[in-house]
């Protein structure tokens, strides 16, 4: 087959010289494959170039510059390897083939590039692109063939042609694939394994050239003159392409460099960007989460600091009015206690939303943790903040969906105004504190403003507490008081409740219900509770050996005390160093205490009950009041609170009340003292109810263990009298003079068993 004057796939002719003569230059042999080389290595940074580039305009101009530059390393390999070809006849070339082959030349190598702009390649993607490229290499090597000119026809050998094809597209599928897998790397080892890539690459090339060079065959045709090599040039010209090409590539490969190191450092730009954009968002995340309450999304206590200062430092210039308001949400704990802190934060959310709601958007609203919110708001006179309070307060009584429960909250609030109440922070706050507790003290679900005379009772609770805490460590002004308790039923004093009082030197004696209180507030109770209970020991150990030995000793526990586990211990070593029986002490606790964690309270109220120590319920019917709480706790005694025998037996609804604690106390098998007994008539509805006990002013006041003896001698000789109208105040009282007795007999009944 004859194609451009080649004879391809074409037997030798019979007639004819073959011409045998032929060799080539080595150094343009090494110079072809060194620009083969180059060029293959900066069409592999193109291609670099290509994949990393992400713009499509700058793709573009790479794909295009990787073409030209690896189209002119090809075609100049392959003409450099024809000007090495020196056989001995006259040779010239024909510019119109030539520039063909170079055309062809850089159809392959767009080829090429334009294989890598796939985000994915498949196999058939590769296979597909190694027949384009290769075929389009063979085309060009046979076309840049027929250039060259001579006295002889060229004949190719079939299987050598073939192999040659079969070697550009196996060399363009390694290229393709080579190039795709360099394009990912980077560091030593991916430029060493690029050069040896390109080295591997090019001579694919070179041996595509000459397999295709070894496929030919020169004949002369018989009686045709042989025309011979006239002066050679071919070493100069296959220098000066040489060096064009190399020249093309090394400018490419610098420009690739170049555009490399201004990506890389614009990649290192957006990261610095990127860090610094991050930077800045988790400068505004810290500053959210240190300045904002997490749960609310309201200011915390530091950023209401900051925003407070500010706030004040503006109206300390203009000396304008501002409100600082403390709010408390009354009775919290019981939420969490009942309902669980998840139940408890859900909660905390409506309420900011509703004190939100009902501030304006100016006001500095914070949450300073638990259930305690501040605001900060300007007025222009006071009632202004009165207003706002009682808006809050309103809203605040909005019902509130809450685990399948509807509910209404209500807040104290306590007022403090800059600059009549104070001219710093600290001292607005702390007023503002104080005109809170006033709120609390006052009933809650109320407001108050601050005045001075709070600033005066702080004064003297701070000093109170001092005070008390050195009475405490040196043992000095505190004291015991005992009021006794008349058992109705045989009609002698049974047991002494121990009341602690102080002799404070400068104000007399004080009443528990000014210290004690703040000894709850600052952790002085259970201290007090220990010194109480192991004084009320000592004193009626020195009462037994005086002759009383049937009496009992009640010491009052607070909730504090009976949190902790060491009270079994601490009572054990009370009766211990005192030398009394364990029967003749007895525990009173109140409702609400026994509240808290009542599987625990049950437990060391067992233990302590073990140790042969009564147990009281006191206050009875002012807290809970559980049936099933009740009948669960290790008790003795049930004591009827003051509030319900006040107006016996003028009340009926008193005296059914009290009625129906008795029998249940008494079916319970508990037995039942009254407290607040004031007149004849309450101890005598009492003992025809069949109560076991009394207790009261009727009887005696709290008195010192020195009048004590007084006391109850005085009791011991009154004692026949009483029960004498006593019973004879039973038959006509209520009208059921049948059923007290019954009543009677049965609690002396359960007293007895017990």
């Amino acid at each position: 087959m004859e194609w451009l004057g080649l004879q391809l796939f074409a037997e030798l002719p019979a007639h004819g010289q073959v011409v045998l003569d032929c060799h080539h230059n080595p150094f343009l042999v090494v110079l072809a494959y060194v620009v083969a080389g180059a060029a293959c290595f900066a069409t592999l940074d193109m291609a670099d170039r290509q994949i990393h580039s992400e713009e499509p305009r700058a793709r573009r101009q790479w794909k295009g510059l990787g073409a030209c530059c690896l189209a002119s390393g090809i075609w100049a390999m392959h003409f450099i390897s024809l000007l090495a070809y020196q056989p001995p006849l006259e040779v010239h070339y024909d510019m119109t083939l030539t520039a063909l082959s170079l055309f062809i030349a850089l159809i392959a190598a767009w080829l090429a590039m334009n294989q890598l702009d796939r985000l994915h390649m498949q196999p058939r993607h590769y296979l597909q692109a190694a027949l384009a490229i290769g075929l389009g290499i063979g085309v060009m090597h046979y076309v840049g063939m027929a250039a060259l000119q001579s006295s002889a026809r060229q004949y190719y050998q079939t299987p050598l042609v073939v192999a040659s094809l079969g070697i550009a597209v196996v060399t363009s599928l390694v290229a393709v694939w080579v190039t795709r897998y360099l394009g990912s790397g980077s560091g030593t080892r991916h430029l060493a394994m690029k050069y040896g890539a390109a080295l591997i690459m090019a001579a694919g090339i070179v041996f595509t050239h000459y397999t295709g060079m070894a496929a030919l065959s020169l004949v002369i045709a018989e009686g045709a003159p042989a025309q011979l090599p006239s002066a050679d040039n071919s070493l100069q010209l296959g220098l000066s392409i040489g060096f064009i090409t190399l020249l093309i590539s090394a400018s490419s490969i610098s420009a690739a460099l170049a555009d490399k190191k201004l990506q890389s450092k614009e990649h290192d730009l957006r990261r610095v960007n990127v860090l610094l954009s991050q930077l800045d968002q988790a400068r505004v995340s810290l500053q959210q989460a240190a300045h904002y309450d997490a749960l609310t999304n309201l200011v915390n206590r530091r950023g209401f600091n900051q925003v407070f200062a500010e706030r004040l430092a503006e109206h300390a210039v203009t000396e304008s009015l501002l409100a600082v308001m403390f709010l408390d949400i009354d009775h919290f704990k019981r939420i969490n206690d009942s309902l669980g802190h998840a139940a408890g934060d859900e909660l905390l959310k409506v309420i900011a939303a509703h004190i939100r709601a009902a501030t304006r958007s100016q006001d500095l609203v914070a949450r300073f943790g638990g259930d305690e919110f501040c605001i900060v708001t300007s007025l222009h006179n006071r009632d202004e903040a009165r207003k706002l309070g009682q808006r809050i307060m309103q809203r605040m009584k909005e019902p509130i969906d809450l685990g399948g429960r509807r509910m209404v909250m209500t807040t104290s609030i306590g007022i403090s105004i800059f600059p009549d109440d104070g001219r710093s922070a600290e001292e607005l706050l702390k007023n503002a504190d104080l005109a809170l507790y006033q709120s609390k003290d006052g009933g809650r679900n109320n407001l108050n403003f601050f005045n001075s005379s709070l600033k005066t009772r702080a004064t003297l609770e701070l000093q109170l507490e001092e005070e008390l805490r050195v009475a405490l460590l040196e043992e000095r002004g505190l004291c015991v008081y005992y009021q006794p308790i008349f058992d109705l039923h045989d009609a002698r004093v049974a047991k002494l409740e121990a009341l602690v009082r102080w002799h404070h030197p400068q104000q007399g004696l004080i009443g528990p219900d000014r210290f004690i209180a703040i000894a709850e507030a600052n952790g002085l109770i259970a201290e007090l509770d220990q010194w109480v209970l192991q004084r009320a020991c000592r004193d009626l150990a020195d009462l037994t050996r005086r002759g009383y030995g049937h009496l009992k000793v009640t010491v009052n526990c607070s909730a504090v005390t009976l949190g902790r586990e060491e009270l079994a211990s601490d009572v054990e070593m009370a009766l211990l160093q005192a030398g009394l029986a364990a029967r003749q002490l007895e525990l009173e606790v109140t409702e609400n205490a026994l509240m808290g964690d009542i599987h625990r309270t049950i437990n060391l109220l067992k233990r302590i009950r073990g140790q042969g120590v009564g147990l009281s319920i006191d206050d009875f019917g002012t807290g809970y009041s559980s049936l099933a709480y009740l009948k669960r706790l290790p008790l003795d005694v049930l004591k009827i609170d003051r509030s319900f025998i006040q107006d016996v037996p003028g009340s009926q609804q008193d005296r059914e009340i009290v009625q129906a604690i008795l029998i249940m106390a008494h079916t319970l098998h508990l037995q039942v003292v009254t407290e607040g007994v004031e007149t004849d008539e309450q101890l005598a509805f009492l003992a025809t109810q069949g109560c076991d006990f009394a207790q009261g002013f009727l009887l005696s006041r709290p008195v010192a263990l020195s009048e004590l003896p007084a006391v109850l001698e005085r009791l011991d000789r009154m004692d026949s009298t009483v029960m004498g109208e006593c019973e004879t105040a039973r038959p006509g009282l209520q009208g059921r003079p049948a059923d007290a007795p019954g009543r009677r007999a049965g609690a002396s009944i359960a007293r007895r068993g017990r």
